[in-house]
């Protein structure tokens, strides 16, 4: 459970990258005190920060030693700040829609949170799974990733996912051991074969009226939780728009830092760990006239793993699992079935 944290932990996590496939990373203090570290940053807030420089002028606490580089990055954003500055009706030429398995560009206020449409834009891409390879329950996720021609694209992304998707392991990694379980306690069939959801979002600047800002609805995406493992989240620099929730209800702002990601976990997580850490609500509220994008790559377990308690933090927690099992497929089909205008 998140507790009244009133910014985001400060942790170095290089000596885990550099170490998390070492037999002997256990016996490493340096490892071992960033598995602490991690531990009470998962449970205290269930945020914190991915970072590639740090600069002692930030108050903020950090993770540092994500080892992405940041041109590849900039490149990412850039592509996407040229994408959503296209005309509508080039960027509809990829529209989502359930038929394309809900792959591709969605506009301003399509997107559902809590019955209100969102303030954003976005180019929503999954995993491609073969069709029939998970039977009924892949169904609604069948289909091909629709990449923009102008400008290109696929060339970044290609490269992107595969950092990312080594960063994620890593962390997730690193997690396993702090909750007291094996390094690859989340591999095999928990998340060895892990499903991935990317979302290039674009926030547009509030409007602006003889000096009073007027926008038609100012929260770029509503309070929720991310449905997975963990979250990887770049912004661009400049603009402060994430608020994450603490236990007394304050909303606490994640500002952009250059160079960095910042990582939340997911329901998924919060049900492997009996509740030990904590999908927090998080949401987007846009109050700047200048547009926004930020590139989330969200970690998620097997399609068709079945996740409940592990037996380790059941017994940490009393002995009672808390949460019944839950499908993730199941899951996440039913959050983009209801997600949508």
């Amino acid at each position: 459970m998140a507790t009244d944290f009133k910014s985001i932990p400060i942790i170095d996590i290089s000596p885990l990258v550099a170490k998390c496939d070492d037999p002997k990373r256990v016996q490493d203090p340096d490892v071992l005190e960033v598995v602490g570290q991690l531990d009470q940053a998962c449970r205290e807030a269930g945020f914190f920060y991915v970072v590639l420089f740090y600069s002692p002028s930030f108050s903020l606490t950090v993770i540092k030693g994500h080892g992405i580089p940041d041109s590849l990055i900039k490149d990412v954003k850039n592509a996407a700040h040229k994408f959503f500055d296209l005309p509508y009706e080039e960027k509809m030429k990829i529209k989502l829609s359930p038929a394309a398995g809900y792959r591709g560009y969605q506009r301003i206020g399509e997107n559902i949170t809590k019955g209100i449409p969102d303030m954003h834009e976005a180019i929503d891409c999954y995993r491609e799974i073969t069709p029939g390879m998970y039977g009924a329950l892949g169904k609604v996720i069948e289909g091909v990733n629709q990449w923009p021609h102008d400008p290109p694209y696929f060339e970044y992304e290609t490269l992107f996912f595969c950092t990312l998707i080594d960063l994620s392991r890593k962390i997730v990694r690193g997690i396993a051991l702090a909750l007291g379980g094996s390094a690859d306690e989340f591999e095999g069939e928990r998340a060895g074969d892990a499903f991935w959801v990317l979302r290039v979002i674009g926030y547009p600047g509030v409007s602006n009226t003889n000096g009073q800002n007027a926008p038609e609805n100012d929260i770029g995406c509503g309070a929720h939780t991310d449905y997975g493992l963990v979250t990887l989240v770049n912004q661009d620099d400049g603009i402060t728009a994430l608020q994450v929730r603490n236990q007394s209800g304050e909303w606490i702002s994640a500002p952009p830092i250059p160079g960095t990601f910042v990582c939340n976990i997911g329901d998924m997580l919060k049900i492997w760990s009996n509740g030990m850490y904590d999908s927090t609500l998080h949401r987007v509220i846009n109050s700047s006239p200048k547009y926004r994008v930020c590139v989330a790559y969200f970690y998620e377990p097997n399609f068709d793993a079945a996740v409940e308690p592990l037996d380790i933090c059941k017994d940490k927690t009393g002995g009672i699992k808390k949460y019944g099992k839950a499908v993730y497929g199941e899951h996440l089909a039913s959050k983009l079935e209801t997600n949508f205008v």
